[in-house]
């Protein structure tokens, strides 16, 4: 996170102490900072929204976009452009609550990008070195197989979606909630990361299935195995890296299978 002023900045400078502030904050904390990911992830959030309007019918909404939007009918609230507004909202509160300046260093924003492809590239072969290990027909699962030509860019909208609005629920959402849950239930502070970590990545991973959901997946336990592997991943990119790049290898990750 940004570090705060330096006992040499006077109190009477606030803007300066946060100027100098933002200028010696390197590219690990920079990259983690609520602002910064809200900037990184914008384009990505733009991209889903647009595409699934210009491709209607063709676009493949993501699951969880489409239960949040769901009870955000429930609750009253159906303007189609809440949902993408309120996860900016959260990350800009996010950012408030830490008390640091609103500035950010573009720069940091190619590192992100490049940081996410890797990463997501990494998880790609993960998930082929389990479909050959364990079974063949597991690379179908995990989503990796071609696609028809026609369906190509329905499924890339789709996956933009599910870096972001996933990341949104089970990660930014859940993951905190899960873990002062278990402190209140008097479980030590690395007992309830590393419990709240298992258990929100085995509700992602089931998540996919239609078990729990219309859009799902059929069961089985290879894409499963993996998808909660990936979640535990995502989980520690979250803590480690931040929502912004959590989010970004995500989205490069499906969609290096969609294109692999």
């Amino acid at each position: 996170m940004a570090a705060g002023p330096t006992d040499e900045m006077l109190p009477a400078e606030p803007s300066v102490a946060k100027s100098q502030a933002v200028a010696s904050v390197g590219y690990w904390a920079e990259s983690r900072r609520p602002l910064t990911a809200m900037v990184f992830v914008a384009p990505i959030l733009l991209a889903y929204e647009a595409g699934v309007i210009l491709l209607g019918h063709q676009a493949t909404r993501n699951g969880v976009d489409v239960c949040l939007r769901g009870l955000l009918d429930l609750l009253g609230f159906g303007q189609y452009f809440l949902l993408p507004l309120l996860t900016v909202g959260i990350l800009l509160a996010w950012h408030h609550t830490t008390a640091q300046a609103w500035r950010v260093r573009f720069r940091a924003l190619y590192g992100m990008t490049l940081e996410s492809m890797a990463l997501g590239f990494a998880l790609l072969v993960v998930a082929n070195a389990q479909a050959a290990l364990f079974a063949p027909t597991a690379a179908i699962h995990l989503g990796t197989q071609a696609a028809p030509a026609g369906e190509v860019a329905g499924r890339l909208v789709g996956y933009l979606g599910a870096g972001i609005y996933e990341e949104l629920l089970f990660r930014l959402m859940m993951l905190p909630v899960a873990v002062a849950l278990l402190r209140a239930a008097g479980a030590k502070p690395r007992v309830s990361l590393a419990v709240a970590v298992v258990l929100t990545s085995l509700v992602f991973s089931a998540a996919h299935y239609q078990l729990f959901t219309t859009h799902g997946d059929t069961f089985d336990w290879y894409s499963f195995v993996f998808r909660f592997v990936a979640g535990v991943f995502f989980s520690l990119l979250f803590i480690w890296r931040g929502f912004g790049v959590a989010v970004g290898t995500h989205a490069f990750y499906d969609v290096l299978a969609v294109l692999a």
